[in-house]
This record gives structure tokens, C-alpha cells and sequence, in this order.
């Protein structure tokens, strides 16, 4: 049988012959937004089973040159090129060769995720799943494409699809848990305002790529990387399209103004790509990305040094990490502002998988003296890309192999100074996003800064966004007061802080202080005032949505004046304690314990009901009561002493007891003849006010015997 005057069998072979060549070469050059990272894409084997040659054979003569063509630009990384060519096939294949449409919708799905084109892709992945792809694998890619366009629900689905059929790996496993996470994160967000404003940095950025942005120290001089088409020369890259990457600049006027950004004029930039810089603190020594322009395994990318010599940045140096090695990337250099340490990126052997961070030490004459991995702790199976070296010990990266949001996210490991351990934690949104997020760099002070997304650009090109930290006040106020409400002025209230902060703040003449706390900090409150004991309070820490208003309360205890002890309850004409009064005397169980310098006189009184005698002899067995109770908690009996007064001491009205009571004026003494002057509910309510017990702080020269 013939079609198109040429026979089937031979030209369906030929059909597949670039992939069969190709069989083996598992890198695509530039895969990931041509950010100078190859990546292994595609498994050869799974197109090339017998079952689909068999399938697929009668349905690819019209189409043979035509698909291999764009096999061969997908084999080489040559994902613009090989896209179009995939929509025309697609377009061309009819809907009865379902098998046939199923592989090209992937292939054409596979070329748009290295595009960063996820809208796309997912549309293609599902695509390639409805018409029978026989690999689970396309579950996984629709999976993580809707994962980077933010659909969580939908991706959550497909990882456990995809996770029936190979329930162990950890590609989807760590997909999974970043969308729980993710829907998690959205709900308890939910009326909270971001921790930080982002905004397209619009000055900076060109109708192409833009990003890597590095600040130079004292934050006046910016180097970025871009793809614009002012870009000297029409060469494009076969991968995206695009003119290959220069290394660009923005410096501050006068104003403290960004200037608009102009090429680095210089030997540095070739027709090759250059980006993703990193300079040293004397600004003399940078270290860059380089991949040769052209097609190949030739084009493996590399880092590359040059010097500042007389305002010029000279030709570049390639820097030889490892001689005995030519099969692997070396990419996205951070130095140290000493120059002494490089983290960087590559797939050499060694590594947990995909792309690892690793740290290079240099000598003077930028040649490597030791080689070291990140560790466990930075690196996954996955990708980690874009290193940027805040300090010796503050390390910012991004990773597709950790658990987040979608695509690339944002991480910042710290590395403890005791035991020289990292430890890891994911940037909030806003600046991580479902899509692409990297490549940090921060101000003096790390409140605000900028950082490349390709978010909201379905072309998938990236762009540079400025970012500012939005604090969350945490503010406190309260009044210091006496027991009966009296507002204490110029009390003293020293603040202590988890993070080694010390604080002192006073009341004003109206007893009220005020503080402001900050986010993730435990504080201890100690408030002074002459004439009372000092009083302790504690604020564990907090992360809060908004703006928060905490009030915090000091009631003061005073010495040589007699403190009611509220809630005290006795059975009827007993001197037994009722239960409910145990809260109360622990906290002054409590209060004795902050304070073993003090001794205290109970005291208790009655009504002005019953004689005398038997008023007296009750108050003070009322009044041992109590101190058997705080001796049975731990409280010294010779700290303590007892009083009976019976009736003989009638209580004075005091701001809080008016306040409760209206028809008690303040100031008043609930004597007999006052109380037979009220109703006969308003008695019930003074006499109950008279039947009370109170506690007397005082030295231990004034304490009663």
C-alpha cells in the first residue's frame, strides 16, 4: 500500500527515525523558560513501545515528515519551533485516530510546560488523556499544570488518580501535599490582609523576559537579565522565540529614583546568552550564566566570570568547577560579597535529583578549592534553581520539588550558627503564586525588594515585581488600677521580649499605657508602682491577620491597705470553705509565690446581724479557714496571720462597688443606720457586701501577731 507515493511501512519508520537516534540523549538544553537550566523532559521509551509503533504506523505517511520534524526540534529543546508544528498535526490528525491524536496532544503538551505556557498545557494534557494516552504520566502533567494555574481541587484530583497507578512517587506525593497545603492556606487567609504588597515593576520590565534581578550593596545599582528586542542582532532561540538574554542595569538618579534600564555595553554581552549575575561587594568580580547560542548537547550551560576594569566589565571567563565533567549544567552563580563562596546550580552526578544547589569555595584566583551539596534539607528529587545569598547563613531559592504553590516557589533557608543546619521555610503569598516565582533580591533591611514571576502573562515570559513587607501591628493598651479601680498614674511597665528586646513603658495620668508588640515574639510584662507589689503578665506569641488591639489589664496590689478577696464562699453560719472559692485563694497562693519577701493579715468580717461576740469568734474562724487553705497550698504559716473583726469594721464603698451597685454612693461606709435607710432588696445586697474576707499586705514589723 502507498500514500502519497511513497510506502507506509518505510515512511512510518522513517517517521520515528529521530526519535530512535535520540534514544538515550535525556537532556533538552534551555527547558525551563530558557533560564539557562537544562532538564530532562522526555522518556524516549514510552513512545517507542512496540504497541503504539504498531497503532500508530498506518496513520503517519501524510504526516511523516511533518512529525519529525517537530520531534526532532522537541528532542533538541527547540520548544517554539516544535509547537507550532504540533498544533498543525493535531489540527491535520482526524478524531477517528484517537491514538494517534492522543500521543500528539501530549508531545504538544510537553513543548508548552517547557514553554511555561500551564493554560495551555493543561488543555493539551487533557486532551492527550481523553483520546487514550496509555501513560499514567499524563495524569501527573495535567495534575501540575493545573497545580500552576492555581486550580487546587481540580489538581488534588488527578495526583491521587495518578498516585493509584504509581503510589510511591515523590514527585506527586510532594504535588499533593503543596495543593492541600495551598487550600488549606487559602481558607485560613481568608479576611486577612497580605503580609506584603507586590506590584509589576513596569519600569524595568519589556514585552519579553525580564528577571533575575540582583541589588548591589547600598541598593543603588540593579543588573537583571532580559530578552527585549532592542537586544542588538535578529538571532532568536529555537527554544523560545525570543532574542537570546543579555545582561541589563538600572542605576538611581539624584531623586532616589530608578533610571530606565540600558544594556551592560561591554564585551560581556555576545550573541550568546548571558544572564541570572551575581557581583561581589566591591562591585568588581561578577559571575554570571553563559549558554552558547546554536543547537546540541554542545549547549550545556556554564558559569562565567568577568572584572571591572577602569568602569568596563571585560570579556567573560568560563570557571572550572569540574574538569572530569562535560555532561552537566552549571548555572545561576550567587557569590558571597567576599567572593569566597559560589552557591550555584547543576544536574552533575551527586545529587538528590534534578537540579541540585551547590556551594562552591574559591580561592583569589576564582578557582574552586572544594565542592559541597546543599544537603537534604535545600535539595529534593526536584528542581532547585536560583540561588541568592543574603548572608553567610540566609540562603533564598526556589524549588519545584518541595511542597507549594505551583510551578517554582520561593524558600528561604537559614543555617543555625550552633549546629550549621539549615532550616527551611516557604515565602508567603503574595510573593509566592501558583506560578512561577524566583530569583530574590532584597533591600538593605529585607523589607522590600524585587523578584521575577510569570505570573498573569499566559506567554509565560517572566517579569520583575517589586515587593514591600506590610507589618501587621500588634498593639496593646491597658490601665494599671488598684483593687477598687483607682487609676494608677506613672506606674512603670518593663517589657521583655523573646528576641532580646527590652521595652519600658508608663501609664499616663490617666493610668493607660500603651505598646506595640511584634509578630512571633513572647513577651513578659512587669508592672511597678510605688506603694504596691509588682505584677507579672505574659503575651505568647502571635501571627495575626490584621491590625490587632489587645488589651492587657494590671491590677495592682497595694501594701497597708486591706485587698477583698472576691468569690469566698461559706456554707450558712459555718466557717467552712465552699469550693467555688478555691480559684480565688490560688491566685493568691499564686501572688504569695511571686512574692516570698511579703507576709499577709487575713482578715474576715460578718454582717451586722447576731451579737458581738459570736460575730467575732465566727470572722476569725472564717479567716483561719482561709489560711489552712494556703498552707495546704504551699504557703509558709509563719507568713500568715489571722483577724476576726465581726461586724465592728463596716465596708467603705469603692468606685468598682458603685459602679455595680448605683444606688451606693462612693466614698460611703455601710454602717447600720445606712443600710436601714436602703430597701429591703438594697439590705440584702449591703449586708452581703459587709460579709467579706480580705487579705493585708505588710511588712513583717507591722504584721499582727
Amino acid at each position: 500500500m502507498t500514500c502519497c507515493g511513497r510506502s507506509t511501512s518505510s515512511e512510518s519508520a522513517w517517521a520515528f527515525l529521530p526519535l530512535m537516534i535520540a534514544k538515550g540523549k535525556d537532556h533538552a538544553i534551555l527547558a525551563s523558560k530558557n533560564r539557562f537550566i537544562a532538564k530532562r523532559f522526555f522518556d524516549l521509551r514510552r513512545i517507542t513501545s512496540s504497541l503504539l509503533l504498531l497503532c500508530l504506523f498506518p496513520a503517519l505517511s501524510c504526516n511523516r515528515v511533518r512529525l519529525g520534524d517537530a520531534r526532532m526540534h522537541y528532542v533538541r529543546g527547540e520548544y517554539h519551533a516544535a509547537v507550532g508544528m504540533y498544533r498543525t498535526l493535531y489540527r491535520q490528525t482526524p478524531r477517528e485516530e484517537r491514538a494517534l491524536r492522543g500521543v500528539i496532544a501530549f508531545e504538544m503538551a510537553e513543548n508548552y510546560r517547557h514553554l511555561n505556557q500551564s493554560a495551555h498545557a493543561a488543555t493539551a494534557y487533557g486532551n492527550a488523556i481523553r483520546f487514550g494516552y496509555p501513560d499514567p504520566v499524563a495524569l501527573l502533567r495535567q495534575a501540575q499544570m493545573l497545580h500552576r494555574e492555581g486550580e487546587y481541587t481540580q489538581a488534588a484530583a488527578l495526583y491521587h488518580d495518578y498516585l493509584s497507578h504509581a503510589p510511591e512517587d515523590e514527585t506527586a506525593i510532594a504535588g499533593l501535599l503543596g495543593v492541600e497545603h495551598s487550600l488549606q492556606g487559602l481558607r485560613q487567609s481568608e479576611g486577612c490582609t497580605a503580609r506584603y504588597q507586590v506590584s509589576r515593576m513596569d519600569l524595568f520590565n519589556s514585552s519579553r523576559s525580564d528577571f533575575s534581578p540582583f541589588l548591589m550593596p547600598g541598593d543603588e545599582l540593579l543588573y537583571f537579565t532580559s530578552s527585549r528586542e532592542s537586544i542588538p542582532g535578529e538571532e532568536r532561540s529555537s527554544v523560545t522565540g525570543t532574542k537570546y538574554h543579555d545582561i541589563f542595569f538600572s542605576a538611581k538618579d539624584s531623586q532616589e529614583a530608578w533610571r530606565q534600564p540600558k544594556r551592560v555595553e561591554s564585551p560581556l554581552n555576545t550573541h550568546c546568552d548571558e544572564g541570572v549575575a551575581t557581583v561581589t561587594n566591591d562591585g568588581g568580580l561578577m559571575f554570571y550564566s553563559f549558554t552558547p547560542a546554536g543547537s546540541g548537547e554542545e549547549r550545556l550551560t556554564g558559569i562565567f566570570f568577568s572584572r571591572r576594569v577602569n568602569g568596563v566589565w571585560s570579556s567573560g571567563n568560563p570557571l572550572a568547577i569540574r574538569s572530569d565533567d562535560s555532561l552537566s549544567l552549571f548555572a545561576h552563580p550567587a557569590i558571597s560579597g567576599s567572593g569566597e563562596l559560589l552557591f550555584f546550580v547543576s544536574d552533575m552526578p551527586g545529587g538528590y535529583g534534578g537540579t541540585d544547589i551547590w556551594l562552591a569555595h574559591l580561592n583569589h584566583r576564582q578557582e574552586v578549592v572544594s565542592l559541597e551539596n546543599a544537603g537534604a534539607v535545600i535539595n529534593t528529587h526536584g528542581n532547585e534553581m536560583f540561588p541568592v545569598l543574603q548572608n553567610d547563613t540566609t540562603l533564598y531559592f526556589s524549588s519545584d520539588g518541595h511542597p507549594g504553590r505551583g510551578g517554582l516557589d520561593l524558600f528561604r533557608a537559614i543555617k543555625s550558627s550552633s549546629s550549621k543546619r539549615w532550616r527551611l521555610e516557604q515565602l508567603p503569598v503574595p510573593l509566592n503564586s501558583p506560578a512561577d516565582d524566583f530569583g530574590i533580591t532584597l533591600e538593605q533591611g529585607g523589607g522590600k525588594g524585587f523578584f521575577s514571576s510569570n505570573r498573569d502573562d499566559a506567554r509565560g515570559y517572566d517579569h520583575i515585581w517589586s515587593f514591600v513587607r506590610v507589618d501587621r501591628k500588634i498593639r496593646l493598651e491597658g490601665f494599671v488600677v488598684d483593687p477598687g479601680d483607682h487609676l494608677i498614674a506613672a506606674a512603670v511597665i518593663d517589657v521583655v521580649g523573646s528576641d532580646g528586646s527590652l521595652h519600658r513603658v508608663a501609664t499616663d495620668r490617666e493610668g493607660v499605657y500603651h505598646f506595640v508588640a511584634e509578630e512571633g515574639v513572647d513577651y513578659l510584662f512587669l508592672a511597678q508602682a510605688e506603694g504596691y507589689l509588682n505584677r507579672k503578665q505574659s503575651l505568647p506569641a502571635m501571627r495575626v491577620c490584621n491590625d490587632t488591639l489587645i488589651y492587657l489589664d494590671f491590677e495592682m496590689t497595694p501594701y497597708n491597705r486591706p485587698v477583698i478577696l472576691e468569690h469566698i464562699f461559706y456554707d450558712f453560719d459555718r466557717a467552712v470553705l465552699r469550693p467555688e472559692s478555691e480559684e480565688e485563694l490560688g491566685n493568691l497562693i499564686t501572688l504569695m509565690q511571686e512574692h516570698p519577701e511579703i507576709r499577709v493579715q487575713l482578715s474576715s468580717h460578718t454582717d451586722r446581724h447576731g451579737s458581738d461576740s459570736y460575730n467575732h469568734a465566727l470572722s476569725l474562724r472564717r479567716a483561719s479557714s482561709v489560711a489552712d487553705f494556703l498552707v495546704a497550698g504551699g504557703v509558709d504559716p509563719e507568713r500568715l496571720a489571722c483577724v476576726g473583726y465581726g461586724s465592728s469594721t463596716p465596708k467603705q464603698v469603692d468606685r468598682r462597688t458603685a459602679a455595680q451597685y448605683p444606688f451606693l454612693q462612693e466614698g460611703l461606709f455601710l454602717t447600720d443606720s445606712c443600710i436601714r435607710q436602703l430597701s429591703t432588696t438594697q439590705q440584702e445586697i449591703a449586708d452581703q457586701l459587709n460579709r467579706r474576707t480580705e487579705f493585708l499586705v505588710m511588712p513583717p514589723s507591722l504584721i499582727s501577731p
